[in-house]
């Protein structure tokens, strides 16, 4: 029974309590992300930017503690934890990629996907330790989506409406013959 629970809580390179306040944040965060576009009915929205977060958070706990395992941590084991970085980018960047879509001969989706690619960057920060960075990452991206977002809204509420493209004389003629 000592080895199983020996095996479930590992000696860790950060204290469990600090990893849950990790995770917590990252969580809290993605949240509040994930609120803003819930609230705008986008289709990636609360639950996605959260476990987003949270995963990100969860592989750069990982690549640190992976770095001090024992066995890991030789000479002969080389192990980066940028290259974490760099998969939890992909793996995200895959992701938003999936809320981008051209509908009606408009691009939609790019904020949800910007989003949830900062509350991947944001769940990072919080996993390495870097609180204050990710409170400075949430609350501009905040800034961006709500204050930012009120602006655009005024902009195209005044703006003028946009004029129909004319017509070819081809399309004209295929018009009329029906």
């Amino acid at each position: 029974m000592d080895q199983i629970l020996a095996d479930i809580f590992p000696a860790t390179q950060i204290p469990y309590p600090v990893i849950i306040a990790r995770f917590c944040g990252a969580i809290f965060f993605g949240g509040l992300i994930g609120f803003e576009r819930e609230a705008r009915d986008k289709a990636a929205g609360l639950r996605t930017h959260i476990l987003i977060s949270l995963a990100s958070a969860v592989f750069a706990i990982i690549s640190i503690e992976s770095a001090h395992m024992p066995g890991l941590s030789d000479a002969q084991v080389r192990i980066d934890p940028l290259r974490v970085v760099e998969a939890v980018t992909a793996g995200v960047a895959f992701l938003a990629a999936g809320t981008i879509i051209l509908s009606q001969g408009e691009v939609r989706g790019l904020t949800t996907g910007a989003g949830m690619w900062l509350a991947g960057a944001i769940g990072l920060a919080l996993g390495f330790g870097h609180w204050l960075i990710a409170a400075f990452a949430l609350a501009a991206g905040l800034t961006v989506l709500y204050a930012v977002g009120k602006l655009e809204n005024a902009y195209k509420s005044k703006r003028p409406p946009v004029a129909e493209p004319e017509m070819s004389r081809k399309d004209n003629k295929s018009r009329q013959a029906k």
